[in-house]
């Protein structure tokens, strides 16, 4: 796209192929004529309360409407659960090894209460005041948390690119205390959201920031409702609108207030909030901060949010049944924790039919999907003005900081006034929006000295994610996500194999991140490969050769049976067609 094009005019409105519907109208037939469908055209909708898609709708009986569901046939989704794959031996002996150390736990508290007392005065009354926590609530965190808690928060020193500098620490008491060794271990970073690997100390990137602090200082000292509001900041408003395809867009100085801050202005007392169940703690604490009434439905199952709509349509606010003043469904562009994406052409689809408003966090996703890397819009081919709010963060694929929220611009102007990330937040300092803009450029082909490279970053990164999950999946691990995800989740299960699978890779040199209850559920621990443009093949076929070698030790290739069956099937076709 040449400079100066809007992006929005690269959007053309999306043709859904029409397809054929079930016997319940669910997703699978083509265009019919629904008394809910009153889909808002754009997110300036949003700042109306009186005319709304509730209004048209008459309230019913709560048993009318479950009998509604269960005649339309309504039913939950029946695709197959990512654990369904999982050998039941691995399953079991998951359970049980999290039942003996939760068991073990309670024995050494119990008798070490009894033994040596003064370990446990925190957990006691003291003075008359009650302990902060209980010994109960504490046990994950002293007990499990605490004994592989070298394997998390590692310290670093210098860029977090395509390798890493990590500061070698130690512990004498397992754990309660570290002691740097005064060591600096240059490891392959597997850890870090550096998609487009745009996060480097020299480059284009960094002297556009250095040439930017030199003619603007460093800060502007104010939030932007008084004095902080610069043209540096309006003008990389005006690109991040052009990129995503928006009219308008606002920047806010941290990504989780950007979620946690902005949807409370959105939304409040009297409307509901349809949200995903694995979404981010920011937009889950951004709904609670609204006072909206909040709904969960089921990962990525378009049934079930449809399930969810009919019935709160229907059924109206608590105890008064009156309508709705708005409802809000909110998804993510790309699911950190999974590395999936949502299936949006069904959700665009749902909102023409019931009319509610649309949010997408395209924390992960901005950058990253898409041929030209305007994120899950850009990715399905859906027009990014099908969805009322979308939002973003810099930290991920640009190697900034703070995010972005972008829509209509009636709705930003709104937002300028109202949310307090605009109102009370510090305007976003001059070096991170010259960051922002240099590697926008690029992505966008804005940068003639380095049009290129942009496009070269997007390539790079879609063919890493491609090799990585597939050279995974050949070796027999078990992995999540969707094809193309820059997240590749490989699941590890047994609490034992967490600590061991993280201080084997950095043993070898590579740095990952393990994840765990309660950030995953209890049996699906895992380590998230986070794939970066920066890595060259030589850096991922050393890492796959150390994953081989650790999930051999380990015995983490549940599927390698299955391969070698595969594999076995293969070769005996091509000898039998070279036979014939």
């Amino acid at each position: 796209m040449g400079k100066g094009q809007r992006a929005v005019h690269a959007f053309k409105s999306t043709e859904f192929i029409e397809q054929a519907r079930d016997k319940d109208g669910l997703l699978l037939g083509g265009e019919q004529q629904h008394p809910f469908k009153l889909a808002p055209k754009n997110s300036s909708a949003l700042l109306v309360n009186e005319k709304t898609v509730a209004d048209v709708v008459p309230t019913v009986s709560k048993e009318a409407v479950e009998a509604s569901l269960a005649g339309d046939g309504v039913r939950e989704s029946s695709e197959p659960s990512e654990l369904e794959a999982v050998p039941t031996l691995i399953l079991v002996t998951t359970y049980l090894s999290f039942l003996m150390l939760i068991m073990f736990a309670h024995m050494r508290d119990f008798i070490g209460k009894i033994i040596n007392p003064e370990q446990y005065v925190q957990l006691r009354e003291q003075n008359g005041y009650a302990p902060m926590v209980s010994d109960f609530e504490s046990l994950w965190t002293r007990r499990l948390y605490g004994r592989i808690r070298d394997c998390f928060n590692r310290p670093i020193t210098g860029v977090a690119g395509g390798r890493v500098n990590l500061l070698e620490r130690v512990s004498k008491d397992f754990n309660n205390t570290f002691q740097f060794t005064g060591r600096v271990l240059n490891v392959l970073n597997l850890a870090s959201y550096n998609y487009l690997g745009f996060a480097q100390s020299e480059g284009p990137c960094a002297d556009k920031v250095e040439e930017a602090m030199h003619a603007n200082g460093i800060t502007q000292g104010s939030s932007r409702a008084e004095v902080g509001r610069s043209r540096q900041l309006a003008d990389t408003e005006d690109m991040v609108a052009r990129f995503v395809g928006t009219e308008a867009a606002l920047i806010v100085s941290m990504g989780y207030a950007t979620n946690a801050l902005n949807i409370p202005t959105l939304v409040g007392k009297g409307c509901l909030i349809i949200s995903d169940e694995l979404n981010h703690n920011s937009l889950v604490s951004g709904a609670r901060l609204s006072g909206a009434t909040i709904r969960v439905f089921k990962h990525n199952d378009v049934r079930n949010l449809e399930k969810q709509l009919r019935f709160s349509i229907a059924q109206g606010q608590p105890r008064t049944h009156r309508p709705w003043k708005k409802i809000l469904v909110v998804i993510e562009g790309l699911y950190s924790m999974e590395g999936q994406f949502p299936k949006l052409p069904e959700i665009v689809e749902l909102r023409r039919k019931y009319g509610f408003y649309l949010f997408v966090d395209e924390a992960h996703s901005i950058g990253a999907l898409g041929k030209r890397g305007r994120g899950v819009c850009d990715h399905f081919g859906v027009d990014p003005r099908e969805v009322d709010v979308l939002m973003g963060t810099f930290t991920k694929s640009f190697g900034a900081a703070g995010g972005y929220i972008a829509g209509s611009r009636a709705l930003i102007n709104y937002l300028r006034l109202h949310s307090h990330s605009a109102v009370y937040a510090e305007a976003m300092s001059v070096p991170v929006l010259a960051q922002i803009s240099s590697s926008m450029r690029m992505i966008m082909g804005e940068d003639r000295e380095h049009a290129l490279e942009g496009q070269q970053h997007l390539e790079q990164l879609a063919v890493n994610s491609r090799y990585m999950a597939r050279r995974l999946a050949e070796m027999g691990f078990m992995t999540m996500g969707d094809p193309g995800s820059p997240v590749i989740p490989l699941l590890l299960f047994n609490p034992a194999k967490i600590p061991a699978f993280s201080r084997e890779c950095l043993r070898r040199n590579i740095a990952v991140v393990v994840v765990s209850y309660p950030a995953t559920s209890i049996i699906t621990g895992r380590v998230r490969i986070c794939i970066s443009a920066s890595h060259t093949r030589e850096d991922l076929d050393y890492a796959l050769e150390q994953f081989s070698e650790i999930g051999d030790l380990l015995m983490l290739k549940f599927h390698k049976d299955k391969v070698a069956q595969k594999q076995l099937e293969h070769t005996t076709a091509i000898a039998s067609k070279k036979n014939a």
